[in-house]
């Protein structure tokens, strides 16, 4: 188990076709652009200033809170491994986690999954927020009641499976705690609520996993 503090700063690791995930999403198999470079980069440098306010909840008046340290963990990771079960090698569904540390004043949990294998393009698989805060735990193939999910960087508001190519990558499982509910409806944009996870977060933990091609 691997629990920490940090943001969203990493690239998706391999493509579903065997070709690398290190550059940005710019193309679609029949060569057509699937949304523009200047967009693309718009929303990666958003995100890296994101990841700047990452645990910059606030109290009283703007007073920064840092952000308290949670355990997360789960009992599909054997050896801190990705089975395949749950990448686009697999059934293509999301792993079981727990955790636990949340502050007692937590109005709401996120979870954010990414890559940390390849610095070059945020891509990020799944964001699920406004998770009820005495919620302790997602079950495989399923979200807790209430809870939201934003757009991933494959546009779908969704569980996104890695999909390893070439080599290993290590892929992050991060829970934040925040100060607030976010109250964005399911299928908001990635930034936004990103943006609004960073500014709210007063605790966060995470379990890093590694996946095979």
């Amino acid at each position: 188990m691997t629990s920490g503090q940090g943001g969203i700063h990493r690239a998706r690791g391999g493509s579903r076709t065997g070709q690398p995930r290190g550059g940005s999403r710019t193309g679609q198999q029949d060569g057509s652009p699937r949304r523009q470079p200047s967009r693309c980069w718009a929303v990666a440098l958003a995100l890296a200033a994101a990841l700047g306010l990452a645990g910059c909840g606030q109290a009283g008046q703007g007073a920064p809170v840092a952000p308290r340290t949670m355990s997360v963990s789960s009992e599909a990771f054997s050896q801190n491994i990705l089975p395949q079960r749950y990448t686009c090698h697999g059934a293509r569904i999301n792993p079981p986690l727990d955790w636990s540390g949340a502050p007692a004043d937590t109005k709401s949990l996120a979870l954010v999954v990414d890559d940390s294998s390849a610095p070059i393009t945020p891509f990020i698989y799944w964001l699920v927020f406004d998770i009820q805060p005495g919620t302790t735990d997602i079950q495989e193939d399923a979200l807790p009641i209430g809870a939201r999910q934003a757009l991933n960087s494959a546009d779908t508001a969704a569980y996104d499976p890695p999909c390893p190519g070439g080599h290993s990558h290590w892929y992050r499982f991060t829970v934040y705690a925040l100060n607030r509910t976010l109250n964005l409806p399911n299928g908001a944009p990635l930034l936004e609520v990103w943006t609004a996870i960073a500014d709210a977060t007063i605790g966060r933990g995470r379990i890093v996993v590694i996946g095979y091609p």
